[in-house]
């Protein structure tokens, strides 16, 4: 493709080129005929690529959608064993540090990034998972569960080499790759082969594709599905929980099972469904090797950490969405006037509080909303948003360990309650509940909790959801809960399956 108007262009890429060995070269194309899931389907074949989008509300779609493949590099941790792969190049180690986490910000630090007008907070870096079970890296008083049955990785993260970005607003495409210029080769080269990256993304996009249409109504009321703990084995899971919370062990304990269902179709598919009955602040795609993908899309922020601001947004308590506006409006009054609810969101705000307090400047640790209701397509919850200032000697990778799993997710105080979570449950909890999300080269964050997620490995898919125990839960109405998070998933997986049939 000749004379392709880059940002920057070459002589400002060669001045910039002082300032670091890593400079985001762009092109900027019109999206009219394109949505995200177009350019996914488009350049995205490989064995490994992300999709992540956002609908901050019922009504309010997230500005930007960023779509990449064929990653520069992809880092996996399983225990100590690390794994580093770029192309057909693999490099195997254990890690010296004895935190997997060390050494993806170890691989991420060889990277200076040159700052660039017109992109957005991301452009490119390291777009993965850390599983729910990688806390023992940074909390050695919990130990491994036995029972690993599904034997996924605890960390994979891609290093981004190009990615597109959408941007909804403008209804315009960033195409970025990111240039490493200690490659030892010359400038004007490495220039002009991102060009050529550019180029064939481009012309990628310049392609037909045959969509199966989504269509709406499908009933999927007869769903089959299996769970890895029984309606007996959950119920005794509580009783045993509550002896815990009676003897001072702990205030709240999440306990949750896994639910097992055939589905035969692509991750894309299952996408799809899922975006459409269930539009999120967070929901992804990721192939991240072989059969195995992550599809979902979760409600709740993990942690953000933009510049030198940290943010959690703490989640706890719902209801379903009211048939009229005087409905809906009685519900949420309910809601914030449940005692039980209000204590549980309380204890959860507390609990945030003292997570980003652990890497903030003394005294900038503020509660910014407090206890607001956020209303989405099917549900409404009570949400809060706490923030603090980054310490100047701590980084985003500080700031997961510190933060790392959600107090949703865990229960109070946390480190008790992941220890009685690991002698309750069945098995490791692998992707549920932990975090997805990205490290951008320039030092941002942002990352979602592992809710509503489900994961695909070979022909079957797996969803997990807990429910929070307390001093006065009814067993039964535990269970029930968590059999109705996952149920909406799994109906999504119905619904997706009309795409394969």
């Amino acid at each position: 493709m000749q004379n392709l108007p880059l940002t920057p262009s070459f002589d400002s890429f060669e001045e910039k080129s002082s300032e670091g060995n890593l400079i985001p070269v762009y092109a900027e194309l019109s999206a009219d005929y394109e949505t995200p899931i177009s350019v996914y389907q488009k350049i995205c074949d490989g064995q490994f690529s992300f999709l992540l989008e956002s609908a901050e509300s019922t009504d309010r779609a997230g500005r930007f959608s960023f779509i990449g493949s064929d990653p520069r590099a992809v880092i996996e941790a399983r225990g100590q064993s690390i794994k580093i792969s770029k192309g057909n190049e693999v490099d195997e180690f254990q890690s010296e540090s004895g935190d997997p986490l060390k050494e993806l910000e170890i691989f991420m630090s060889s990277y200076l990034p040159v700052p660039m007008s017109g992109l957005p907070v991301f452009y490119g870096g390291a777009v993965g998972y850390l599983s729910y079970d990688s806390v023992r890296y940074f909390e050695p008083t919990i130990k491994e569960p036995d029972n690993d049955d599904l034997g996924l990785p605890d960390m994979v993260f891609m290093i981004t080499k190009n990615v597109v970005i959408f941007d909804h607003r403008l209804r315009k495409l960033l195409i970025v790759s990111n240039v490493y210029t200690e490659q030892g080769e010359d400038l004007k080269t490495l220039y002009d082969n991102a060009s050529k990256e550019i180029s064939k993304v481009i012309q990628r996009l310049d392609t037909s594709l045959d969509f199966r249409p989504l269509i709406k109504g499908i009933k999927t009321d007869n769903v089959n599905y299996k769970s890895n703990t029984s309606r007996d084995e959950y119920y005794d899971m509580v009783n045993r929980a509550k002896e815990f919370i009676h003897s001072g062990d702990a205030f709240q304990i999440v306990l949750s099972q896994r639910f097992e269902v055939d589905f035969p179709g692509s991750p894309i598919d299952l996408y799809r469904a899922l975006r459409s009955v269930n539009p999120s602040p967070y929901m992804f795609c990721l192939k991240v090797g072989g059969d195995f993908s992550l599809v979902g899309c979760s409600p709740e922020v993990h942690v953000r950490a933009i510049d030198d601001k940290i943010e959690i947004r703490p989640i706890a308590g719902t209801r379903w969405r009211g048939a009229t506006v005087a409905e809906d409006n009685a519900l949420a009054k309910e809601l914030l006037s449940d005692p039980k609810e209000r204590a549980e969101h309380i204890m959860l705000v507390d609990l945030a509080r003292n997570d980003v307090g652990r890497v903030s400047d003394y005294e900038t640790v503020v509660v910014d909303e407090f206890m607001i209701v956020e209303k989405y397509s099917h549900v409404m919850h009570i949400v809060s948003n706490v923030s603090g200032k980054l310490s100047g000697d701590k980084t985003s990778y500080d700031v997961m360990r510190a933060t790392f799993p959600a107090g949703t997710v865990s229960g109070a105080p946390k480190v008790r309650a992941m220890q009685i979570i690991n002698d309750l449950e069945k098995s490791k909890r692998c992707a549920y509940s932990g975090a997805i999300g990205y490290f951008g080269f320039d030092g941002n964050h942002d990352s979602c909790i592992a809710l509503r997620t489900a994961v695909l490995k070979g022909e079957k898919t797996f969803v997990q959801a807990g429910a929070g125990v307390v001093a006065d839960s009814n067993p039964e109405y535990e269970y029930n809960e968590t059999l109705n998070k996952a149920m909406g998933l799994i109906k999504a997986i119905e619904f997706a399956k009309s795409l394969s049939d």
